[in-house]
C-alpha cells in the first residue's frame, strides 16, 4: 500500500515511521531543514516504544510521489488551506484522505475540494514532536481513530487499520467517527481556551472553585452544539470528560495554550473558534466560549499573531 504523508512533524512523522518500518511504501511531503536532513541522514524517531532510523522517500514536490492509496494530511489547522491544494498530485480516483487535524471542520474543509467520498474523517493520540531537524520525539500513545463519513464499513478503512496495527500502532474504526471526533473536541478545547485565558495548568482549572465551573460551562456548550446538529454524544459526555481532565497531570496545557503564550501562530480558530461559529449557525448559544476566545484573540493580537 502507497501512503502520503503530508506534514512531517510529531504525528506524521512518528506514524510515518512505524509504517514505513513494518514495511508499506510510505513518502513524506516537508520542507526547510527538516526536509533537507530526511534525505541526507533519513528519519530518526526516539521513543519509549523503540528507537528508529531509517531511510525514507521525502521531498517538498508531490508531484514527484505521484498518486497514493491513502493520504495522510498531518498538518495544523491553519496549515490545512494550503495542504489540500498542495495534495492534489497525490490523489487518484481511489485515494483515500485522512484528516488528523484538531477539531471538527478539517473533512468539511477538504470535502469542499474532493468530495465526501474521498474523505476519511479522522483524529490522532499521540505526543510526538519534531526534537531537530529529522529527528521525531516521541513520548507516549500512538492512535488513529478514523472511519467513512457515513460510518459504512468498507475494505479500505479494514486495509488501513490492519496496516497501523501490523507496525505496532493503535487503530479503531469508530461506530460513529464524528461522535468520536466531537467528543475529543469537546475534551480539549474548553482547557485550551481557559487555560489560555488563565495560564494555569490542568491542576488549578480542576480544583479552583470558579475555573472548574467555567470549564463545565464551557463543556456542556460545546455538548449542546453538537446535539443541535444531529451528533449522538454520550448522554454522560460531561461528566466522563472531567473525570478524565481530573487524572491529568496537574501541570499539563494544552498545545493551544502553548502556542498562544508563546507568541506562535495557534489553532484558535479552529477550536475555540469553531465552538463560536457553529454555535451561532445551530442557534446555541456560547456565551464562555465566545469571552474565551475573545481573550485569547487579544493574547494572540498583543503577541503579534
Amino acid at each position: 500500500m502507497r501512503i502520503g504523508i503530508v506534514g512531517a512533524g510529531g504525528v506524521g512523522g512518528y506514524f510515518g515511521a512505524r509504517l514505513a518500518a513494518a514495511g508499506q511504501d510510505v513518502a513524506f511531503v516537508a520542507r526547510g531543514k527538516h526536509l533537507e536532513a530526511l534525505k541526507a541522514d533519513g528519519l530518526v524517531v526516539r521513543s519509549p516504544a523503540g528507537d528508529l532510523q531509517l531511510p525514507v522517500q521525502a521531498t517538498s514536490e508531490p508531484t514527484e510521489i505521484g498518486p497514493v492509496d491513502y493520504v495522510l494530511i498531518c498538518v495544523k489547522t491553519w496549515q490545512l488551506p494550503d495542504a489540500i491544494d498542495a495534495i492534489r498530485p497525490l490523489v487518484g480516483p481511489d485515494t483515500a484522505i485522512v484528516t488528523v487535524q484538531n477539531g471538527v471542520e478539517a473533512p468539511d474543509q477538504v470535502a469542499e475540494v474532493y468530495g465526501r467520498d474521498a474523505v476519511l474523517p479522522g483524529a490522532a493520540e499521540v505526543i510526538a514532536y519534531v526534537e531537530g531537524p529529522g529527528v521525531i520525539r516521541h513520548l507516549g500513545n500512538g492512535k488513529l481513530n478514523f472511519g467513512e463519513w457515513d460510518n459504512t464499513a468498507t475494505p479500505r478503512t479494514g486495509l488501513l487499520r490492519d496496516a497501523f496495527v501490523a507496525a505496532g500502532l493503535q487503530a479503531t474504526v469508530p461506530d460513529d467517527i464524528w461522535a468520536a471526533l466531537w467528543t475529543k473536541f469537546l475534551s480539549v478545547v474548553p482547557g485550551g481556551g481557559l487555560g489560555t485565558a488563565t495560564g494555569a495548568g490542568y491542576g488549578v482549572l480542576r480544583t479552583h472553585p470558579a475555573t472548574r465551573r467555567l470549564l463545565t460551562e464551557a463543556i456542556t456548550e460545546i455538548r449542546d452544539i453538537a446535539l443541535a446538529r444531529g451528533i449522538r454524544l454520550a448522554g454522560d459526555v460531561v461528566p466522563r470528560t472531567l473525570a478524565w481532565v481530573d487524572q491529568l497531570p496537574a501541570d499539563g496545557t494544552t498545545s493551544l495554550q502553548r502556542d498562544l503564550i508563546a507568541g506562535r501562530p495557534s489553532e484558535l480558530d479552529a477550536w475555540t473558534g469553531a465552538v463560536v461559529r457553529l454555535g451561532a449557525e445551530s442557534a446555541v448559544p456560547t456565551p464562555v466560549n465566545t469571552f474565551l476566545f475573545e481573550l485569547a484573540g487579544a493574547r494572540a493580537l498583543a503577541a503579534g499573531n
